[in-house]
């Protein structure tokens, strides 16, 4: 098996610029099933991969508002009953679980117990690790041209130096992938988005969370670095999106987003009055119409998989992807809820919502 990555090492792109929150706060019974199973990897990569990914287990904090109550009780239900500890914090109970939260206008706070965050370039190297050691080959500094296509299959790729034949090709190349895709006259509707994070530095002796937290009231999210009273910080749903050239943007972050989405989250959490902005980036998110990732093979299509359109989701959830992705391409065993995933899903309008 060959990996080809036009980086020089794992996590080197935006993976390595991921927000890496790992949680199972999903609408979906789908994303609740792979958000699940992604908490389990984290929990035991050690174990399996033979090399900690920087999986912190804090658990994991959601801000409600007062219009999602009635929609969040009922997913948080569904959650329990998919066995995943997800626990309602009632308003009586704000002050001793989050003492630094300003409750007005919080509808509920939801709290999972075994989520977390991880160090993403941590993550990658223990991944890229793990595939050499069973014998994969990964190139890096090399980029891949265009896919080779042979009437209704796609039969390899072309590299610098030539043609490389290839039994099946997996395009994950993130906002890249539709270059490759149109290289073999294939669709692949997506937008690169430019996203930025900050890292602010809290005043000691200040009461903070103690997990990644998301906040919709004011749109952020936030959660810990490793080195005590720093913060990665950003803005959550919904926002402005910017549509980039991938080939070609800025990848410093905005200094009127870093004083927004402070003094954003400081209404919110006003312990952070006084923190200092330290440092940040922008990175790309690759997205989908639906905000749904684009995996698995194309109908009338051999040799050829989407692996792609992460829209911000797939740090946490896509090694459980790639995992059904390998059954499904080496064994043709599949679960039903996973299909959906398939690029056809454009065709036969079953987009989700």
């Amino acid at each position: 098996m060959l990996l080809l990555d036009k980086g020089a090492g794992p996590g080197c792109s935006n993976t390595g610029h991921s927000a890496a929150i790992v949680r199972t706060y999903y609408t979906t019974p789908l994303m609740t099933r792979l958000a699940k199973a992604a908490v389990e990897l984290f929990e035991g990569m050690t174990e399996e991969l033979g090399r900690d990914g920087g999986f912190r287990q804090t658990g994991f904090t959601q801000i409600v508002p007062p219009e999602w109550v009635a929609d969040a009780r009922r997913m948080v239900s569904m959650h329990q009953d998919a066995g995943i500890d997800t626990r309602i914090i009632e308003p009586s109970e704000y002050g001793r679980v989050f003492p630094w939260l300003n409750p007005d206008g919080v509808g509920l706070m939801v709290l999972e117990v075994k989520s977390g965050y991880a160090d993403p370039v941590q993550t990658c190297e223990a991944f890229a690790d793990a595939f050499a050691g069973l014998g994969g080959e990964t190139r890096y500094r090399t980029p891949c041209r265009a896919l080779v296509r042979d009437g209704n299959r796609v039969i390899g790729v072309m590299l610098d130096e030539g043609f490389v034949a290839a039994g099946c090709v997996v395009n994950a190349s993130g906002p890249w992938s539709p270059f490759l895709a149109r290289s073999v006259g294939l669709e692949l509707p997506m937008r690169a988005l430019r996203e930025q994070d900050v890292i602010i530095e809290v005043r000691d002796n200040r009461s903070m969370p103690s997990t990644p937290l998301s906040n919709p009231i004011e749109p952020t999210y936030m959660r810990p670095l490793a080195d005590g009273g720093r913060w990665l910080l950003g803005r959550g749903f919904p926002k402005p999106y910017f549509d980039v050239d991938p080939y070609n943007y800025k990848e410093t972050f905005d200094d009127d987003f870093a004083l927004e989405v402070l003094d954003l989250m400081t209404k919110r959490i006003p312990s952070l009055e006084g923190a200092r902005i330290v440092g940040g980036y922008a990175a790309l998110y690759d997205t989908t119409p639906d905000w749904m990732p684009f995996f698995g093979p194309r109908r009338e299509l051999a040799g050829y998989y989407d692996a792609c359109g992460g829209s911000g989701h797939a740090f946490k959830t896509g090694p459980i992807m790639a995992r059904e992705l390998a059954d499904w391409l080496l064994d043709d065993r599949v679960e039903d809820d996973f299909r959906q995933l398939g690029f056809d899903r454009v065709a036969d309008g079953r987009m989700f919502v």
